[in-house]
């Protein structure tokens, strides 16, 4: 039997957490502690893949490691699709979140074993289909601990993205400190701990202040359901497992392929998204129109992310190859520049917010919104141009220019991001309203797929081409954007 939101509600202590419910308290650090672990072994898995192998790396060349990174990216975005539906049909949000967050503790426990490039591997496997579990699901409860028309609602995820960025701002700092100085294994068990931290907050606290949030499961598989659907998922698996083992004989299970093969389905699956939602016959005309409107906005975000998630990776390298990190006897760890993105979004936040309420309806349209977040983003990338021209190849550059890039593309994601949630739940389809948030975060899952391709060629080009070249594409397309905002708003149908 489905439960009755109200029932929900009332089943949750309703105050104690900052005048919101102490099942806020709950879902903070659970995801404090997740974005820890993530961002934490993220920081650090990229200087442990491309490190020699005499000082505890793997010895991997910077682009194929910067390639591993951004695929893995894409499919710790697509899990999420797996993760929802787990939620909706069997397991329900509360659980779901729990085991995910079991499989990524057991992924960074992995990563803290000495076990080459397999154990890799098998520690990806666990942790993309833990955060698929775990990600979409926790944001899902937090609608459940209040009602439709409850004015904390807006305040309370702005308070739980602030645990995700304060969770994301102090990991690398611990991670990677003791994972570049001491040793990477003891970096990653500092993540599996704070998974560890994440479970342990969940499990002590969720049934006296969650209550009834996230144990309802939406729409579940009936009896004659199930047989059926785990007898597709088991073929399904079957012939995966076939495909794999007839490519490895063959000799086409390389790392090269699957990295390619991965960029494919991460492209073309948004591709099938927009293609099935605009001919179903459950869409209207009004719908089909902003579906039209979509489009240029969602590649504007697959833009922005494609440069905005290399900074993870390809300015990760930057920082270990051409930045001057040692000052007398301290060297500045790599991954600490990963802090600065979630630093400066907790300093920015509140200024955005301010802003957009002060310029009421002054304040610039939703795809001039986007276009301003690819100017930034582009702006973040041609501002690297300057220390590769003006240096030689014997000087380390100031590590303020990644600071100074950094900044450039918070501000970019802070003009995006928001708005575009937002615009996805408003431009969707009423049949497909949880598909298309789906396909927003595919725009993430896309951008990573192309990079896997992009950031080979970091090292076969010169520094300022390549970010002048991706700087420069992202401002163009920006300027393409803000002068077809008006076309876009007409398309739109009277969403703004």
């Amino acid at each position: 039997m489905s439960l009755d939101k109200e029932k929900i509600v009332q089943s949750v202590p309703q105050k104690g957490f900052f005048g919101h419910p102490k099942g806020l308290f709950t879902l903070f650090f659970t995801e404090f502690w997740e974005r820890f672990s993530y961002y934490g072994m993220k920081a650090l898995l990229i200087v442990y893949l491309y490190t020699e192998v005499s000082k505890g790396g793997l010895g991997i060349d910077n682009g194929t490691a910067a390639s591993i990174m951004s695929i893995y990216g894409a499919l710790v975005y697509m899990s999420g699709i797996i993760g929802g539906w787990i939620a909706d049909r069997i397991l329900g949000t509360s659980r779901t979140v729990f085991w995910g967050g079991v499989l990524i503790m057991i992924g960074h426990i992995v990563l803290a074993i000495p076990a080459g490039f397999n154990g890799v591997l098998v520690a990806m496997l666990f942790i993309i289909l833990g955060t698929g579990l775990l990600k979409p699901n926790v944001s899902s409860v937090v609608g459940d601990l209040y009602r439709e028309n409850d004015n904390r609602r807006d305040a309370a995820f702005s308070i739980f993205y602030m645990g995700i960025n304060l969770g994301a701002f102090i990991a690398p700092l611990i991670v990677s400190t003791l994972g570049e100085n001491y040793g990477f294994h003891l970096g990653f068990g500092a993540a599996a701990v704070g998974m560890l931290g994440g479970l342990i907050v969940f499990s002590m606290t969720k049934k006296k202040n969650l209550g009834l949030a996230g144990t309802e499961v939406p729409n579940p598989l009936k009896p004659g359901e199930r047989k059926k659907t785990f007898g597709i998922i088991g073929l399904i698996v079957a012939v995966l497992v076939i495909f794999l083992i007839i490519a490895g004989v063959a000799g086409f299970l390389t790392l090269t392929n699957v990295i390619a093969f991965i960029s494919f389905l991460a492209v073309i699956i948004p591709i099938i998204y927009f293609t099935v939602m605009y001919r179903s016959s459950k869409t209207t005309d009004v719908e089909r129109s902003r579906l039209l409107a979509y489009i240029p906005l969602f590649i504007s975000a697959v833009m922005f992310w494609a440069i905005q998630e290399q900074g993870s990776t390809i300015l990760a390298i930057y920082a270990e190859t051409s930045t001057q990190l040692t000052y007398g006897s301290f060297t500045i760890p790599v991954g600490w520049f990963q802090s600065l993105n979630p630093l400066f979004i907790i300093l920015l936040a509140p200024v955005f917010a301010k802003l957009w309420v002060t310029l009421g309806d002054r304040q610039p349209s939703t795809p001039q919104k986007f276009s301003l977040g690819l100017l930034f983003a582009g702006f973040s990338f041609l501002v690297m141009v300057i220390p590769s021209v003006t240096g030689d190849a014997n000087h380390l550059t100031s590590p303020l220019w990644l600071v100074l890039s950094f900044f450039l593309v918070v501000i970019g994601e802070l003009c995006l991001s928001p708005v575009g949630l937002s615009t996805t739940t408003k431009l969707a389809p009423k049949a497909f309203s949880a598909q298309t948030m789906s396909l927003w975060f595919l725009a993430s899952a896309a951008a990573q797929a192309i990079n896997a391709q992009i950031v080979r060629f970091y090292e076969g080009i010169s520094q300022s081409s390549y970010f002048g070249l991706l700087g420069g594409i992202s401002v163009v397309l920006g300027i393409i954007i803000f002068l077809s905002s008006s076309k876009i708003k007409q398309l739109m149908k009277g969403i703004n």
